[in-house]
């Protein structure tokens, strides 16, 4: 990346005063433009506009390797508070660590899900080119793989478990305000067992006195994702839009809601007016479409889908869901989403 000093980045930071351990806040449409937690650095902003997504060959400045495992995956989402002393020149030495920590949980007695007899190497590397700005840190991709202790010379260790901390496009003036100590990468994709997700969590809160929480996808963030997904059918085809409901009925009524992509494309440009030297997208904008897309159903099934819950939004670009489970399937917009997702990790941290 142009202007990037280094090729493996950990921020360093400009105020020493020590944050607040306050994990309660959920990431929640607020009720203004700021929020205020007591003991604050500083205060993040919630954006009301946003780029509109554009395709861009990450390949260029990733390792299409790293970008494969990226795409690859369904993601389960978490946010991790700022990590404490956590330097990218020693991913070796925390490679063994929790190599030796897994281990040493596992002959404790806790299950980890892929056998009794199993050994484990865990791998820590760096996605170079992610970054997007000099305050984002680089990527971190963790791996642990798997291997039976009596396997015969030959065998090659399966993956088992993967894992991903990152920032992209993370808000400036809350990165810059951290304590030069502390390195901002708020969030955490992981994709294998449960029991393997809860020690990895484990570890790095007691190596790097963080908090790990799982990230749930409000209505508003699947708002966004429908909208930039959709904005993205004149260059790559969307195929449909996909938008799944859940309605306070007794019992509850699950609605799947499929559109092409050309009528959801038609409804989008008669309400964005796109302005080629400044191309954003408005929240007030996502709010029209979305309320066109409901008016729509209401005026064919006599629902309304403002009454219920979205709980999915999914295309050939890729899925998110409520619960916090994510799919990117198009490398091209993965900037895009990532920008989206970090803002959302660090709105849950404690400032």
């Amino acid at each position: 990346m142009e202007g990037r000093g280094s090729a493996v980045k950990t921020p360093a930071s400009r105020i020493v005063k020590r944050r607040s351990k306050s994990y309660g806040r959920s990431c929640v449409e607020p009720p203004s433009q700021f929020w205020y937690t007591p003991g604050q650095l500083t205060i993040v902003r919630i954006p009301t506009s946003r780029e509109a997504a554009k395709s861009r060959n990450i390949t260029e400045k990733v390792d299409p390797e790293k970008v494969a495992l990226l795409v690859k995956n369904e993601w389960k989402l978490s946010h991790v508070t700022p990590l404490y002393r956590f330097r990218h020149t020693q991913l070796k030495q925390y490679s063994r660590h929790l190599s030796a920590f897994i281990m040493a949980e596992k002959q404790q007695g806790v299950a980890v899900e892929v056998g009794p007899e199993t050994t484990f190497k865990v791998t820590f590397s760096t996605v170079l080119g992610l970054a997007e700005t000099e305050e984002d840190a680089e990527t971190v991709f963790i791996q642990i793989h798997s291997k039976p202790m009596f396997a015969a010379a030959g065998d090659v260790p399966k993956v088992v478990w993967s894992g991903w901390l990152t920032c992209v496009n993370g808000d400036p003036e809350y990165l810059r305000s951290l304590p030069p100590d502390f390195v901002s990468l708020p969030l955490f994709c992981t994709n294998g067992p449960e029991a393997l997700t809860t020690l990895v969590k484990s570890w790095l809160e007691r190596t790097f006195d963080c908090n790990c929480r799982s990230l749930i996808l409000n209505s508003t963030i699947l708002n966004w994702l429908a909208v930039l997904w959709t904005g993205c059918h004149p260059t790559t085809d969307i195929r449909y839009l996909k938008l799944d409901w859940t309605l306070p009925t007794d019992p509850s009524l699950d609605i799947s809601y499929r559109l092409s992509p050309q009528d959801v494309w038609e409804l989008w440009n008669s309400i964005h007016q796109e302005d080629s030297a400044d191309d954003t997208v408005s929240l007030e904008e996502v709010n029209r479409f979305m309320t066109g897309l409901e008016s729509h159903f209401f005026r064919h099934f006599r629902i309304y889908l403002s009454a219920g819950t979205l709980m999915k939004v999914s295309t050939s670009l890729g899925s998110a869901h409520h619960n916090g489970k994510i799919k990117i399937a198009c490398s091209n917009y993965i900037p895009t989403v990532l920008t989206l997702l970090t803002e959302c990790a660090i709105l849950r941290m404690p400032i």
